[in-house]
């Protein structure tokens, strides 16, 4: 069980992986792949609900 929790990440491990990620893909580009990934989160959440609306209906007319 110990293994599992072999790396994690301190204040200035993530500091410094932010600003890595900064320096890489530049001010600019950050917000828009935050903004695409929030749209896809939304996306995947909507079809989410519309399996298990789906699921629910089928189990009704099983019944």
């Amino acid at each position: 069980m110990n293994q599992i929790f072999l790396f994690s990440p301190g204040p200035t491990e993530i500091i410094i992986i932010l600003l890595v990620i900064l320096l890489l893909f530049g001010g600019r580009k950050i917000p828009e792949l935050m903004r695409g990934l929030g749209k896809g989160m939304k996306e995947f959440k909507n079809a989410q609900k519309e399996d298990n609306e789906d699921e629910k209906k089928d189990d009704k007319k099983n019944e």
